[in-house]
């Protein structure tokens, strides 16, 4: 089923909806949700979670393309299901997303640091722009799917130490365009 019909099946109320989300984006948003979370059990409540925040979120929202919306929902409720994992409270340590690229940026407390971060969404979205084909795709699988070196290498066919390297290159250029922006890194 196309993306514009199960839209229309939220919109609708159908919980058919839901079953031809799952059928079509089910293996993806557990990609997404096992590489923030430790276990199965965890990873399955998430995507369960992001079909409840579909139902209620569809409408008034009307994504577009509907594969992005889904996997930032799944991405999103996961990072705060590991966040309360591992919640200082209960004896573990707050992990971040992308720890690497994020220790670049303050942390947006501030007016004029809420202004910083934005604008450095922006240089972020512009530099993925500018990266070639294979960079760009082991970029966001490290930074937006959170994927594993060994994920990475099955999915490019790059070495491991290719993979390092590359990335060490990527966040210096980055730190780069950050710098000429003016952003503190």
């Amino acid at each position: 089923m196309n993306d514009k019909r199960i839209i229309e099946l939220f919109f609708a109320r159908d919980e058919e909806a839901i079953k031809e989300t799952e059928k079509k984006y089910g293996k993806l948003c557990r990609y997404i949700a096992q590489n923030f979370l430790a276990s199965r059990e965890d990873a399955e409540e998430c995507v369960n979670d992001t079909w409840l925040a579909l139902w209620n979120s569809i409408p008034p929202d009307e994504p577009d393309p509907l594969s992005a919306y889904i996997s930032a929902r799944t991405k999103n409720i996961a990072i705060s299901k590991s966040r309360a994992n591992n919640a200082w409270k209960r004896g573990g340590n707050v992990q971040t997303v992308s720890d690497e690229i994020l220790s670049l940026l303050s942390d947006g407390q501030t007016l004029s640091e809420y202004y910083e971060s934005r604008l450095a969404g922006k240089v972020i979205n512009d530099f993925i722009e500018k990266l070639s084909k294979s960079e760009r795709k082991v970029f966001v699988l490290r930074y937006w799917y959170r994927a594993s070196d060994k994920s990475i290498m099955e999915e490019t066919g790059f070495s491991q130490s290719k993979i390092k390297s590359m990335l060490a290159r990527l966040r210096a250029r980055l730190a780069k365009e950050l710098e000429k922006e003016g952003i503190i890194v």
